[in-house]
């Protein structure tokens, strides 16, 4: 079959009109619809193929005809930017400063605005609330099970303290992960956020007041629903607001910012252990000051751009994207080509429902090997038992012999290790790439954890031989 030429692109080598990616093996011109971009693997630019006076004209309407007719000139020179990013310098249209802050965000990666900044420091505190909420419970195990009379180690106590501990993650998955959707779109990316934090600066307090086990039992219940339903917006809103230059970068400072949250837990056990019989109190409430934060900083932030635009709010979601760029001309070009994305997501869904996107997870060999792939390594990491460590590092210390202040101190050490290795990983996952990260990190773990559970199970012979797997 001939290859139909679009004139918007004729003359324009396959390379340029896709960002230098390389063509495809199997390149078929007529493959249509979304299977068919898929299965090439091929994102391009929907204004390539446009002409320059189309592309123009298209955005300058999109402005008139959805309440921003102040800036239909800059949507039409921002459409011409978004069509070819990096030819910018050539384009006619621009005027001297907004060429100037167009070099000038090319040149500095991490430049933006206050603003930028604010909002994902916000969106980092609202990660740490995780790990924080881990590890408010593992020094806490040390001695709310005396206080409840479940401290037997054996039978129901073991249950009811595992139970006690689990029971966050449980109600995250199984509970908060699916009301995420609805919170989304009724209440916004904010709203969302906001009432999670809410949650989770009322549920600690809540824990540190218990006077049963039950009632802990019922404060962690809600406070995994907060979690669940927390986690899986906060992403979203990061990278919804992220520039595309850095949001690669900053899926990354998520699990920073986890594990800093389990260390500055970790901090807090230490710092309130010496309050006497309180100071299990003290350690589950402490997890109330990251989300208090969140929930007091959150309405500063702007909505998210993309949120307001799928709910027809497109001057606010303009003003919005404003407050989070350096100049309006990079405002108007990744608002408006965010758009016109999201347009070209609508044209494909009408072509497919909701089962046959969900058989492309397993038709499409490309689709399929990453699935299973990335399914693969989830199970692995949730399963394998290293969490076990955060809720449990300190019980486990005093196992093999260690005072409950040593066993503090020492999983203060193992939280300051987990920020240790996380930085560098922020550097090598795109030089080494997560493949091979995976492969070198997993087998590591696997072996060191084999090792610390073996050892517990020595009852004889000098304490050294537990406590140096389990350190280890």
């Amino acid at each position: 079959m001939a290859e139909k030429v679009n004139p918007a692109t004729e003359g324009v080598s396959f390379n340029e009109m896709n960002n230098g990616a390389p063509p495809p093996e199997n390149y078929e011109a007529e493959t249509a619809g979304r299977r068919g971009s898929i299965a090439m693997n091929i994102v391009q630019n929907p204004l390539t193929r446009s002409s320059h006076a189309q592309a123009v004209a298209d955005a300058e309407m999109y402005a008139e005809t959805h309440g921003m007719p102040e800036h239909k000139a800059l949507f039409g020179r921002a459409a011409l930017v978004a069509r070819d990013p990096n030819s910018f310098e050539r384009l006619q249209e621009l005027d001297e400063p907004e060429r100037n802050a167009l070099v000038y965000e090319r040149d500095h990666k991490w430049h933006g605005p206050t603003m930028l900044w604010y909002s994902i420091s916000l969106c980092a505190i609202g990660a740490a609330t995780q790990g924080w909420d881990q590890t408010g419970s593992n020094g806490a195990n040390l001695s709310f099970p005396k206080e409840f009379g479940i401290d037997s180690g054996t039978g129901r106590d073991q249950w009811i303290v595992g139970l006690v501990n689990a029971i966050i993650f449980l109600t995250a998955g199984l509970i908060g992960a699916f009301i995420t959707d609805p919170l989304n779109y009724y209440l916004g990316r904010r709203g969302e956020i906001f009432l999670t934090a809410l949650c989770l600066t009322a549920t600690p307090i809540g824990s540190a007041f218990t006077h049963s086990w039950q009632g802990l039992f019922a404060a962690r219940f809600v406070l995994g629903i907060g979690i669940g339903a927390k986690n899986a917006t906060v992403p979203i809103y990061s990278a919804e607001m992220a520039p595309a230059r850095i949001r690669g970068a900053l899926v990354m400072f998520w699990q920073l910012w986890v594990v800093i949250g389990i260390f500055l837990g970790f901090c807090a056990n230490v710092i309130v252990k010496d309050t006497g019989p309180i100071a299990w109190r003290l350690q589950l409430g402490s997890a109330f000051i990251p989300s208090f934060i969140l929930a007091c900083g959150i309405w500063f932030c702007p909505e998210s751009p993309r949120w307001l635009m799928k709910h027809g709010k497109h001057a606010q979601a303009f003003q919005s994207m404003n407050r989070l760029r350096a100049h309006p001309i990079i405002a108007a070009r990744d608002y408006y080509y965010s758009y016109v994305l999201y347009n070209e997501e609508l044209k494909l869904a009408r072509g497919s429902g909701y089962f046959s996107r969900l058989w492309d997870c397993f038709r499409v060999p490309r689709i399929r090997r990453a699935n299973y792939g990335a399914s693969t390594v989830m199970l692995a990491q949730q399963m394998c038992g290293i969490n076990i460590i955060s809720f449990y590092s300190s019980t486990i210390f005093t196992q093999v012999g260690y005072s409950d202040t040593q066993a503090l101190y020492a999983s203060l050490g193992y939280g300051a290790i987990q920020v240790v290795f996380t930085i560098p990983t922020l550097f090598l996952i795109d030089t080494k790439g997560r493949r091979t990260l995976t492969l070198i990190t997993f087998p590591l773990m696997c072996i060191f954890l084999l090792a610390a559970g073996l050892s517990l199970l020595k009852t004889t012979g000098s304490s050294a031989s537990q406590i140096g797997p389990v350190v280890l």
